[in-house]
């Protein structure tokens, strides 16, 4: 029979962490290819848990996968799109695909 850990250990368990959030750790602010200044997080593959569309490339980002969100400084987080890392730091020579343009 496996042995159990004694009670007061668990109770010394870390307490929550507070502060700012896991996005915030991630976010930073770069300039466009147009002027604009954008707000950008950086989403790990283990917090990447939907499909979305990229739309440098209008290819699928799958669950799993590491990737890029973006949206204009300005306006708010409902304007953001999911973007590929690589089609997000090639977007000064390729721009976007028709569906978003």
């Amino acid at each position: 029979m496996p042995r159990r850990n004694p009670r007061n250990a668990r109770s010394r368990a870390e307490p929550p962490r507070t502060g700012p959030g896991l996005g915030d750790v991630y976010r930073r602010t770069e300039s466009g290819p147009d002027g604009d200044e954008y707000v950008v997080r950086t989403v790990p593959g283990a917090r990447a848990v939907k499909r979305y569309r990229c739309p440098g490339c209008d290819h699928e980002i799958m669950p799993g996968v590491a990737h890029v969100v973006a949206w204009p400084a300005g306006s708010g987080e409902t304007d953001r799109r999911h973007w590929h890392g690589g089609c997000w730091n090639g977007r000064r020579t390729r721009g976007i695909t028709r569906r978003w343009s």
